[in-house]
């Protein structure tokens, strides 16, 4: 499908800039409600929920959608500030018609966006957004004063959501004597966070949980880990968790304050899930580590890539149907507990492994040892093709037959710049760092 506002994960932008609009947002609302109408069975009304991450611009965005939507005929749950899982998990446990996230997740605060979610907690698929695009620039017209949208606020959304988050960690185990910090990233799960793990017998220690409008994830974060890691080691604790704004990402950190990304902590839920019972397979991404790919090839557990981005992780794992999948960046999926990415219960899903298994993340990951990377980001011009280039194709070869099975190189056109990114893994870190200059070396000037 070719999308001209969706892109693989909502609509996100510069706030003011076409299309983070007040009339477009407006617009978007209307369109989505003639298209959840359609859907409904004659005579029922589409309800939708709408949560929001903490920016500024999340209070005017909201009330363009809900025009939107009462001008379309829908009825809105407000949530206020709210995980982009949550909004998912509430849409499908209420039994409602689509959920509505107003985030940019790890973005900037000057930025924002809208992602859908189906009644049933899932991405909307290609054909929903694109029956959505086609009504965007058709004029709204209002239904009937009658048959107008009404909204409320959802007052207990919160409790709700915390509830569901603790039910995902085993019965049987706890986290008494642990010292966690915790940084929300002054995002959206500033104020459920740090209850979820105290109530699970933590001592948590929270940074990041005073959201002002402009200061998400503003130095910190899981894009800003440092602030984290420093944590950890003032407080002594034994580990730190960072979400990123919208909640659905983390990374971690020992008790030393080294950081641990998202192919480790997929290794970690893994092997928990290898001892614990059995396990299929998992997906990656095309990013993923290939020391990845080598260590479940040895525990003999399959492993597919997908294309860049928690919806093509999904997507594999329903296809093949596993159930854990994620990205180097901390989206991990886990199915079996929810339908999206959810860095509460992913963080809750890695720490009941490491206190079944009574090692710490480095014990936990010791056998995983990741190649080295060298990503080298190559402006080309508009509209260039690297596929149709002679030379770089033909240095892509000898390369990869020069690392045989001890590496691997990606070639990737960026989808919001003039760009072609080449990156190299290999064993030897000065051998990934000259192979992949002698790829970007025969991109045309």
């Amino acid at each position: 499908m070719t999308r001209k506002y969706f892109g693989t994960d909502g609509i996100r932008g510069r706030v003011g800039d076409s299309p983070i609009t007040p009339e477009f947002v407006m617009r978007l609302g209307y369109a989505a409600g003639k298209v959840l109408a359609k859907g409904e069975s004659p005579g029922a009304k589409p309800t939708v929920l709408i949560g929001k991450d903490t920016r500024i611009s999340g209070y005017m965005l909201e009330a363009a959608l809900e025009a939107g939507f009462a001008a379309a005929g829908v009825d809105v749950m407000l949530a206020g500030p709210l995980p982009t899982p949550a909004v998912a998990y509430l849409t499908r446990a209420l039994r409602l018609s689509a959920g509505v996230v107003i985030s940019a997740s790890h973005n900037p605060y000057q930025d924002n966006g809208i992602k859908f979610f189906s009644g049933a907690g899932n991405k909307l698929p290609d054909h929903v957004e694109a029956s959505i695009e086609a009504v965007l620039d058709a004029p709204i017209l209002c239904v009937s004063s009658e048959k107008l949208g009404k909204a409320r606020r959802l007052d207990d959304a919160r409790g709700r959501y915390i509830e569901f988050c603790k039910s995902t960690f085993p019965n049987e185990l706890d986290l008494r004597g642990m010292r966690i910090v915790l940084d929300c990233a002054h995002g959206a799960a500033y104020h459920i966070a740090p209850d979820v793990f105290h109530e699970l017998g933590a001592e948590v220690i929270s940074i990041g949980i005073t959201p002002n409008g402009i200061n998400i994830n503003d130095g910190f974060g899981a894009t800003a880990p440092a602030a984290l890691a420093a944590a950890v080691l003032a407080n002594r604790a034994d580990v730190g968790i960072a979400l990123d704004g919208d909640a659905d990402r983390i990374v971690m950190v020992d008790a030393t304050g080294r950081i641990f990304n998202g192919d480790e902590l997929l290794y970690v839920m893994v092997k928990d899930r290898l001892a614990t019972g059995s396990i299929a397979g998992a997906v990656g991404t095309l990013m993923t580590n290939m020391a990845l790919e080598v260590e479940f090839k040895r525990m003999e557990i399959g492993f597919a890539r997908a294309n860049v981005g928690d919806r093509y992780v999904l997507e594999v794992l329903q296809e093949k149907g596993w159930q854990v999948g994620g990205e180097g960046s901390g989206h991990l999926l886990f199915l079996d507990k929810h339908t999206t990415g959810d860095g509460i219960i992913s963080a809750l899903q890695v720490l009941s492994a490491l206190k079944r298994s009574g090692k710490t993340l480095v014990q936990a990951t010791e056998e995983l040892v990741l190649y080295p990377q060298t990503l080298i980001n190559v402006r080309v011009a508009t509209g260039f093709d690297w596929k149709t280039s002679h030379a770089m194709l033909s240095e892509k070869e000898m390369v990869e037959a020069e690392l045989g099975d001890t590496g691997r190189v990606l070639i990737r056109a960026s989808g919001t710049e003039p760009l072609v990114r080449v990156m190299v893994e290999a064993k030897a870190a000065d051998v990934a760092e000259k192979m992949a200059r002698r790829i970007a070396a025969t991109v045309p000037a």
